[in-house]
C-alpha cells in the first residue's frame, strides 16, 4: 500500500495568537486526529514539531563549504509544524485523510507521496 505524507504547514506566528487553553485544546484535536488514523490502521507515525526557536538549526553545503544557519527564522513565512505519515490505497484517500485532518482549518495539510526523490 502507498504512504503518504500529510504535512502540516502553518503560519510561525499563529501559535503565538493562541493562549495555553486555546493551543493545548489544538493539540488535543491533533491527538485524538491521530488516534482515529491509528484505529483505522493507516497511521505509520506522527510527530508535532515545535516552535522555530534559538534550538532551531538550518544546514547547507555549497562549494564543499558547510555553513550553519541559526535560528529563530523571522523572515519565514511558513513552517512545517509536523506531520502524519500514513498507508494509503492511493491519492485520493490520502486527500480525504487530509480534509479530516483538524489543522486544515487553522494551517494547510500538504498531501506528499513517499517515494524517490528522483522522479
Amino acid at each position: 500500500m502507498p504512504a503518504y505524507m500529510l504535512l502540516i504547514v502553518e503560519d510561525p506566528a499563529q501559535r503565538g495568537t493562541r493562549s495555553d487553553a486555546e493551543g493545548r485544546a489544538v493539540y488535543e484535536q491533533m491527538v485524538d486526529y491521530a488516534g482515529q488514523l491509528k484505529r483505522r490502521g493507516v497511521l505509520r507515525a506522527v510527530e508535532s514539531l515545535s516552535s522555530p526557536n534559538a534550538d532551531a538549526a538550518r544546514i547547507q553545503i555549497r562549494g564543499g563549504q558547510a555553513r550553519l544557519l541559526d535560528g529563530p527564522f523571522a523572515e519565514a513565512k511558513e513552517m512545517v509544524g509536523g506531520f502524519f505519515l500514513v498507508d494509503c490505497a492511493d491519492r485520493d484517500e490520502a486527500i480525504t485523510l487530509a480534509q479530516e485532518c483538524p489543522a486544515a482549518r487553522w494551517a494547510t495539510v500538504e498531501v506528499r507521496a513517499v517515494g524517490p526523490c528522483y522522479t
